[in-house]
C-alpha cells in the first residue's frame, strides 16, 4: 500500500500505452484521484482496469480543493493528482496544492511520466544540455511583447507550447523580431496517430503554418541565439536604457538601435519600450 501522501502522477501525452505500471498501481491504490478533466481521466483509468474515486481539480476550483486535499492526507488518506496529459503543474493546475501539502509538513511524491517538453527537445536535434521552457505565449499586449523578447534572446534552446490556431502568429512574430533565419522545430501530436515534426527556419515555418490549417497539440522548439546576437541584444538594451534616462523618445531610441545594432523594426521598438522611453509606439 502507498503511504499517506499526495502523488503527482504523469499521464500519457498521446499514446495511452505510455502509462507506466507504477502509475497504474498508484492510481489503483489511492483513496481519491484528483483530475483536471474527470471524464478524460475516467477513460484512461477504465482502459487500465483501474476503479477509483474521481474528483475534479482544475484552474477554476484549485483554490477550493486545496484545503480538502490537505485535510484528506493529514487524516491518513492518499491522493493522486493528474492532468489531461503529461505532468501536473507543468502549464497545468496543481502548484497551489503542492505548496499547501508540503507547507503542512505532509509528503508529496512524484510518479513521473511522459513529457512533451523533453520529447520535443529530443526530436528537434538542438542542443539539450540546457534549455528554457516558457509555457504558452501570452495572447496580446505588453505581456506578449515581453515574452517574445525574452524567447528570442536566450543563449539556450527555448521550448514553448502553442495552440494550433496561433502557431502561425507566433512564428510570424518571431520572424518580425529579426530571427527569420534561425532554426526551429514544430512538433505536433507527439506519440499520437498523426504525429508530425517539421523542421526549418522560423520564416519558412511561419509561411507554412500561415498557409496550412493545423490541428492538435503543438510544442515548438527554437534554437539558441548565437553568442554574437546575445551580446548585441545586451548592448542594445544598455544603450536604450541610457537614452531613456536622458529623455530620448521611443522613436529616437528605436532608430538608433536599428542603425547601430541592426535590430529589426519590431525588436528595436520593443527594446525601447522596455527601457522606459517616453512616447507612444509607432503604428
Amino acid at each position: 500500500m502507498t503511504e499517506p501522501a499526495l502523488y503527482l502522477v504523469g499521464t500519457p501525452i498521446g499514446n495511452l500505452e505510455d502509462l507506466s505500471p507504477r502509475a497504474v498501481a498508484t492510481l489503483a491504490d489511492v483513496d481519491v484521484v484528483y483530475a483536471e478533466d474527470t471524464r478524460r481521466t475516467a477513460r484512461l483509468l477504465a482502459r487500465s482496469g483501474v476503479r477509483a474515486t474521481l474528483r475534479s481539480l482544475h484552474a477554476h476550483n484549485e483554490a477550493a480543493r486545496t484545503a480538502e486535499v490537505v485535510a484528506l492526507i493529514a487524516g491518513g488518506g492518499r491522493c493522486a493528482l493528474v492532468t489531461d496529459a503529461g505532468s501536473p503543474t507543468v502549464s497545468d493546475p496543481g502548484a497551489r496544492v503542492v505548496r499547501a501539502v508540503a507547507g503542512a509538513g505532509l509528503p508529496v511524491r512524484s510518479v513521473p511520466g511522459p513529457s512533451a517538453v523533453t520529447a520535443a527537445v529530443g526530436l528537434s536535434g538542438f542542443d539539450a544540455d540546457r534549455f528554457l521552457f516558457l509555457g504558452f505565449a501570452p495572447r496580446k499586449g505588453s505581456e506578449r511583447r515581453a515574452w517574445l523578447a525574452t524567447s528570442v534572446s536566450q543563449p539556450v534552446t527555448v521550448v514553448a507550447f502553442e495552440a494550433p490556431g496561433r502557431i502561425g502568429a507566433l512564428l510570424r512574430d518571431w520572424a518580425g523580431l529579426g530571427i527569420g533565419d534561425r532554426p526551429c522545430c514544430v512538433c505536433r501530436e507527439i506519440t499520437k496517430l498523426h504525429e508530425e515534426t517539421r523542421r526549418g527556419t522560423v520564416a519558412s515555418l511561419a509561411d507554412y503554418y500561415s498557409e496550412n490549417e493545423t490541428r492538435g497539440e503543438i510544442t515548438v522548439v527554437l534554437a539558441a541565439a548565437s553568442p554574437e546576437a546575445v551580446s548585441a541584444t545586451d548592448r542594445a538594451r544598455e544603450v536604450a536604457e541610457e537614452m531613456a534616462r536622458t529623455g530620448s523618445t521611443t522613436r529616437e531610441i528605436a532608430g538608433r538601435l536599428r542603425t547601430e545594432f541592426g535590430l529589426a523594426r519590431n525588436e528595436a521598438y520593443e527594446v525601447a519600450l522596455r527601457a522606459g522611453a517616453p512616447g507612444e509606439r509607432e503604428p
